[in-house]
């Protein structure tokens, strides 16, 4: 079980995931002296690259925020209702009517208990199209695609992966503030901390994320970030605007593979704070 779920730390399938970025943030965190850090992402979505780092001892406490009702309500429950939500999972039935019925919910999530929008959360990233809450169930509606609505519902695996989590609880701190005031509140703060913000993609934000930045939105952030204590890095996507907001900082350009229904291949940009060591930039496939 062990060496399967160190393939895959997060429950939560999501567009433009990080996890892949491990062994070079680990390097980052190494070279510059983090370990005893607490490590922040402001943008957490499916936290793999948070939950690899703190399984494997990297950083000594994770904060997760997400300013997404629903993921903050998914996480919520996998920290706090542990044994509750894997039982729900374990009764639920994959089917078209289930999805209808968790759609409802996540249309309407003030008129749901914390609980019911983090399962619904959950059940449509694991029945929709590349993990999107907003995209179609995947095999269509009338499951005559050629996959169905439940390929991504691996129960056993799940109940594994949730389970596992929930030790790590007494570890972790979850939020669902906006990115910029946590950012602040965070500099503010006594404690030693490395944030990897990973914000909406400039370019294909929109389609991808439910809160999506707009250009002053990412100018905000910038000037924010600029002027930070903490040591951080950013990672966005390759795109003059964000060269431009970033010019003062070092940068690095990367690949990484995504699965949106067709592979694609994209060229972003990592960002880093000055007076901190560069990871070594691994080979990513």
């Amino acid at each position: 079980m062990f060496s399967t779920l160190k393939k895959k730390r997060s429950p939560l399938r999501y567009p433009g995931g990080k996890a892949k970025l491990f062994p070079i943030i680990l390097d980052f965190i190494r070279k510059n002296e983090l370990q005893d850090c607490s490590y922040v992402e402001p943008f957490a979505g499916g936290c793999g690259l948070a939950l690899g780092l703190l399984m494997e001892n990297a950083v000594s406490t994770i904060h997760i925020n997400d300013i997404d009702k629903g993921i903050w309500a998914f996480w919520h429950c996998i920290l706090n209702s542990n044994s509750a939500f894997i039982d729900k999972m374990r009764q639920t039935q994959i089917t078209i009517e289930e999805w209808y019925k968790q759609k409802r919910i996540i249309l309407n999530p003030n008129s749901y208990s914390v609980f019911e929008l983090g399962f619904a959360t959950f059940f449509l990233n694991r029945a929709n199209r590349s993990g999107i809450i907003s995209a179609g169930v995947i095999g269509g509606f009338k499951q005559n695609g050629q996959y169905k609505i439940d390929c991504r519902f691996n129960k056993d695996y799940l109940e594994k992966l949730i389970k596992h989590i929930g030790l790590y609880a007494d570890r972790i701190e979850l939020s669902n503030m906006d990115a910029l005031d946590l950012i602040k509140d965070i500099d503010n703060s006594n404690q030693k901390s490395f944030l990897y913000i990973d914000p909406p993609y400039h370019k294909q934000g929109k389609s991808l994320y439910t809160n999506f930045y707009k250009t002053e939105d990412h100018q905000r952030l910038a000037k924010q970030i600029s002027i930070l204590k903490s040591p951080w890095i950013v990672t966005y996507d390759d795109e003059l605007v964000i060269r431009d907001l970033y010019r003062r900082f070092r940068t690095v350009e990367f690949n990484l593979k995504y699965s949106l229904q067709t592979k694609r291949s994209g060229s972003e940009l990592m960002i880093v704070s000055e007076g901190t060591i560069l990871p070594k930039m691994s080979v990513i496939n």
